[in-house]
């Protein structure tokens, strides 16, 4: 019926303005330190069956095939996708790229817990500690990292130890290590934006490593990772997206048009 068919289309152009949303927040972040790109998972609705295919035909034989249709389509899920981005060089010694799996582990200051991310523009707050760089909360690293007054030539290498000539010895001293947090299932943590995820029931319990051990990358100094949304990619799917969404739209109007013509059926 066009009544089906009508309500069938609408949950089409449901499920395509939510990929657009999708989308649009990738395109966002194009350029967010560390950001990893959002996939838009559909799936087929319930079918109404009038005969099911294995069903007795006529000759009391199973039939090879059925007489069905489906109800349209929904959004079964978003889905992260944590393939690596681009390191870019900034030169900058509080700089820290993850090449590889791992998240750095951050001091959640209203909880007391953790916080993970990808993002390691670091500084230095008044106490000379470690925090990631933010104008709106300083969250420190954890373990914490405290950088003496006067330190220079601070060195991180790629296994995560923190180093630095500390007047006013000459000598370059090892003032603390940088610890990764990897999960079972990185797809399952919660993002709570601020280039930040959550621990969830779905990643798992993070386990602490030190770089290059158990499974986690290595650091490198002086670089950032850039966010791995391919621009080009989305414009594409964006056009496919509103290509869907305008055939869902047509098919609404055709429903509409065989409602129409139903309904003035009485006229003749």
């Amino acid at each position: 019926m066009a009544l089906r068919a009508l309500y069938s289309a609408a949950t089409g152009m449901r499920v395509n303005e939510f990929n657009l949303d999708t989308i649009a927040n990738n395109l966002a972040n194009a350029g967010t330190t560390a950001y990893k790109k959002t996939r838009t998972n559909f799936e087929d609705l319930y079918y109404q069956y009038i005969k099911p295919p294995g069903g007795v035909d006529v000759n009391s034989q199973p039939a090879p095939i059925g007489i069905g249709t489906g109800l349209g389509a929904r959004v079964s899920g978003t889905q992260l996708d944590f393939n690596q981005g681009n390191l870019l060089e900034t030169g900058r010694q509080l700089d820290v790229a993850i090449s590889g799996n791992g998240f750095f582990q951050i001091q959640d200051t209203n909880t007391g817990g953790l916080l993970y991310g990808r993002a390691g523009n670091f500084t230095i707050n008044s106490q000379n500690q470690l925090i990631l760089a933010s104008a709106d909360q300083g969250r420190l690293l954890s373990p914490g990292i405290t950088i003496p007054q006067g330190a220079t030539n601070v060195a991180i290498s790629g296994t995560g130890e923190v180093s630095a000539n500390t007047p006013p010895s000459t000598l370059v001293q090892q003032i603390g290590t940088l610890q990764l947090a990897t999960f079972i299932n990185p797809e399952g943590l919660l993002q709570i934006g601020e280039n930040l995820y959550a621990e969830t029931t779905a990643s798992g319990t993070a386990l602490q490593a030190n770089p290059g051990q158990n499974g986690a990358g290595l650091l490198r100094q002086g670089f950032l990772e850039a966010s791995n949304v391919e621009p080009v990619r989305e414009l594409v799917d964006l056009i496919r997206t509103q290509r869907n969404f305008e055939m869902n739209s047509q098919v609404v109007q055709a429903s509409d048009q065989l409602l129409q013509l139903v309904a003035n059926l009485r006229r003749f």
